[in-house]
C-alpha cells in the first residue's frame, strides 16, 4: 500500500460514506480487497467492512467475492477463480514458461510460487534435469515433468483451495533456513514502483520466497503492467529478470532499466 495511504488515521473514516469512498478508491486501484485487511487498515470489526462491502455491492459499485471485492467493471481481473485465471492470457503465459525455463540450468535449486504463469513455467521444464523445487503451488507436482526433478517439496501452511496454493512460512522441517539459486515468482501488478500482489499474507511469503535466492526472475503477462496491487512485494531493483510477452510501455521500460532488470519479451 502507497505511503500516503499508511500515514492516513483511522478515525478520518470513522463515518461510513467517507470509509466507502476511501474503500471504493482502494478497490478501483488495487483490483481486490479483503475483508480482513480492510479491517485492521480501517480499524473497524470484521462485521463492519462486510456491511460496507454489502451496501457498495447493493449500489452496484462493486462486485462481493468470497472473502472481499473487485470493482464491478473488473471482476475478471481480480483474484477470479483459479481454473479462470488458467484460461486468461494462456497462450501468453504458455510462451512466457517457455523462456523462462531456458533460463534454468540443470542441478538448480528453484523456489516457485502459486499461480498460473509459474504452472506454465513448471510444464516448460521438460529438457532440465536434476531439479530441486520448493513451492507452495499445489498444482504444481502434477504438471512439472517428473524427469527434470530430483526432489520436490511442497511448503506447509493454510491450504487456499480457491487458488491451489499454501500460505504460510517458507520453511522446511528440520531445516533452519532454505537457500536457493533462483525464485521464480508471478505477480499481480508491474509498474514503475515494483511488484505488487492482491494479498499481504501472499505478498509476505514471496518476498520470503525472494530473499532466500539469489537469483528472482519475475513472470508476468503485459496486462499486469502498469497495474499495482493491493499489497507491494519488492521494487523493482531487487529482481534481476523479468519475462514478459510484450514491450512494456515507456514508463515502466525506463524504470526497469534504471533499477538494472533484465526484461526478456517472449514471442
Amino acid at each position: 500500500m502507497a505511503t500516503d495511504d499508511r500515514q492516513r488515521s483511522a478515525s478520518d473514516f470513522a463515518l461510513p460514506a467517507k470509509r466507502r469512498t476511501e474503500m471504493l478508491r482502494l478497490i478501483k486501484r488495487s483490483g481486490q480487497v479483503v475483508v480482513t485487511e480492510m479491517s485492521a487498515y480501517f480499524d473497524v470489526s470484521l462485521d463492519t467492512i462486510r456491511r460496507d462491502l454489502d451496501a457498495m455491492a447493493e449500489q452496484g459499485l462493486i462486485d462481493r467475492i468470497h472473502g472481499g471485492a473487485v470493482p464491478a467493471d473488473n471482476l475478471a481481473s481480480a483474484d477470479t477463480p483459479f481454473k479462470q485465471r488458467l484460461e486468461a492470457q494462456s497462450n501468453a503465459k504458455a510462451k512466457i514458461g517457455g523462456v523462462a525455463a531456458g533460463l534454468i540450468a540443470n542441478g538448480e535449486t528453484l523456489i516457485v510460487n502459486g499461480g498460473s504463469t509459474t504452472l506454465a513455467f513448471a510444464r516448460s521444464l521438460v529438457e532440465r534435469q536434476n531439479l530441486i523445487i520448493v513451492t507452495n503451488n499445489l498444482s504444481l507436482p502434477s504438471v512439472v515433468p517428473s524427469q527434470a526433478v530430483s526432489a520436490l517439496y511442497l511448503l506447509g501452511g493454510e491450504v487456499r483451495h480457491d487458488a491451489q496454493v499454501t500460505m504460510g512460512q517458507v520453511g522446511l522441517v528440520g531445516a533452519q533456513a532454505i537457500n536457493a539459486d533462483t525464485a521464480v515468482i508471478g505477480v499481480g501488478g508491474v509498474n514503475a514502483h515494483g511488484c505488487s500482489t492482491s494479498s499481504l499474507a501472499e505478498a509476505n511469503m514471496m518476498l520470503q520466497m525472494i530473499a532466500a535466492s539469489r537469483r528472482t526472475i519475475i513472470v508476468a503477462d503485459s496486462s499486469k503492467f502498469g497495474h499495482r496491487a493491493f499489497a507491494e512485494v519488492v521494487l523493482l531493483n531487487q529482481i534481476d529478470v523479468l519475462v514478459t510477452d510484450a514491450q512494456p510501455p515507456e514508463d515502466l521500460s525506463t524504470a526497469l532499466e534504471t533499477a538494472g532488470v533484465k526484461v526478456i519479451v517472449a514471442t
